[in-house]
């Protein structure tokens, strides 16, 4: 397939295929002699993945990494437990600072409430 199709089956744009070709996360795919890339099934499972493990809160060069590791045969629970917790760590301190952005603007709006609304003055 094409890389517009591949994009539209992997829910993607054909500027992420191309920008995860240049990141490492897909291997770039033949060509044909007119200089059309084709891509495989495989691509689409693979994009597929990468979104998903995104959505978890792995970077991309964490998700390049693992990828790597499982063409090696060599990613394990051990090994990747360490990179897992690293995630969690990183979403807590981001939930922390979203609950005291939230109780910051909390406090505007109450303000607001009274008649005294900050983000009305200069």
């Amino acid at each position: 397939m094409k890389i517009g199709e591949l994009a539209t089956r992997a829910g993607v744009s054909v500027d992420t295929v191309r920008f995860y070709e240049k990141r490492g996360l897909l291997p770039a795919p033949p060509r044909r002699a007119s200089g059309y890339r084709i891509y495989t099934d495989r691509a689409v499972e693979r994009i597929r993945w990468v979104k998903f493990v995104q959505g978890l809160g792995l970077d991309l060069d964490e998700i390049r990494e693992v990828l790597a590791m499982l063409e090696q045969g060599s990613a394990s629970c051990e090994n990747q437990r360490p990179r897992l917790s690293a995630v969690v760590d990183r979403l807590d301190r981001q939930i922390a600072g979203l609950v005291h952005t939230r109780a910051r603007i909390a406090g505007f709006l109450e303000n607001c409430e009274r008649g005294h609304c900050a983000l009305a003055t200069e």
